[in-house]
């Protein structure tokens, strides 16, 4: 099992398993597959040393990936929060950030409904 980033890879076509490293889709992994000089078909168990080598260290000099991404997004948020601009204070509320709809649905933001206790 190849291991790049820290992320063990599943014996799949290699533009499909390196989508399974944080902040890599699908145009991005065949990029790199071609960039690498790598055919994008060939399960990642088939792939050569000198192979894995090029797409590591391609990988480490052009893309912001797995830890050093999320900590990226974090302060990134963490920014408006402090700002107290409207998208920090819906952040910080755990509300949608975007301009949805928050009448009905934004459920998966809002977390379960909380029963209101009827009139008497």
């Amino acid at each position: 099992m190849a291991r790049i980033a820290g992320v063990n890879l599943p014996n799949k076509p290699t533009w499909i398993a390196l989508t399974y490293i944080h902040g890599i889709g699908r145009t991005t992994a065949r990029k790199i597959c071609e960039s690498s000089d790598v055919d994008m078909t060939v399960r990642i168990d088939n792939l050569g040393d000198a192979e894995l080598g090029r797409i590591r260290d391609l990988i480490d000099s052009d893309y912001h990936i797995e830890g050093e991404l999320r900590r990226e997004t974090a302060m990134n948020i963490k920014r408006l929060m402090d700002l107290g601009c409207y998208r920090g204070l819906r952040h910080r509320r755990g509300m949608p950030v975007r301009g949805q709809r928050t009448h009905t649905n934004a459920r998966t933001r809002k977390g379960r409904t909380r029963p209101v206790t009827g009139k008497r």
